[in-house]
């Protein structure tokens, strides 16, 4: 059965990056967010295994959407996506409960390492 996964950016190129570095026949992209608020959403509505959340988005930041999805799903696996200008942010979101991250830019790689290494421990 594939992993169900959401991605959260607000640059339809940096989604489109994402989707090609996960594998179809082993991940389903169920939905794609624009903006914080609309991540929160969609994660309430598609239960997804694993939400891509990218810190800078507008009309909620990533932090505070972090938080509204751990609230509603304690057990929720998020891996933040960002650039480097942001690690402080990234230490801050690990803190409030995201499993990994993945510093911009990254490779096809660094992407599947870090949802491998959270279904992984998901799995434990």
């Amino acid at each position: 059965m594939k992993r169900k996964i959401l991605i959260a950016d607000d640059t339809t190129f940096m989604r489109e990056m994402l989707k090609s570095a996960l594998d179809p026949e082993k991940y389903q992209i169920i939905g794609e967010a624009t903006d914080g608020v609309q991540a929160v959403e969609f994660y309430k509505e598609k239960n997804p295994d694993l939400m891509i959340l990218d810190i800078n988005m507008p009309k909620m930041n990533g932090i505070d959407a972090l938080t509204e999805v751990i609230k509603y799903d304690s057990k929720a696996n998020v891996i933040m996506c960002s650039d480097q200008k942001y690690e402080n942010m990234i230490v801050m979101a690990i803190k409030r409960g995201a499993k990994d991250f993945v510093i911009k830019p990254f490779t096809a790689s660094d992407v599947i390492t870090a949802v491998n290494k959270v279904f992984d421990n998901a799995d434990e």
